[in-house]
């Protein structure tokens, strides 16, 4: 998922958007160590992502609280 991608969505979307790819990040790594999945690099990506929403959200609470 792109920066730009991210800053598109409202707030409820983000969150509804990190409860998913938290729950395919944990899919993901529960394949891999029962069987090695074909592209491992999926789970970095995916991790990424995650990281990456999380950054967009701490951002929004900051600026919500500078406007208040």
């Amino acid at each position: 998922m792109k920066k730009e991608d991210i800053k598109e969505l409202t707030t409820d979307e983000l969150r509804l958007r990190l409860a998913e790819e938290q729950a395919l990040y944990t899919r993901l790594k529960m394949n891999h160590a029962v069987s090695p999945i074909e592209n491992p690099m999926k789970i970095r990506v995916v991790r990424r992502g995650i990281a990456l929403i999380h950054t967009e959200l701490t951002h929004r609470e900051k600026a919500q609280q500078v406007n208040q």
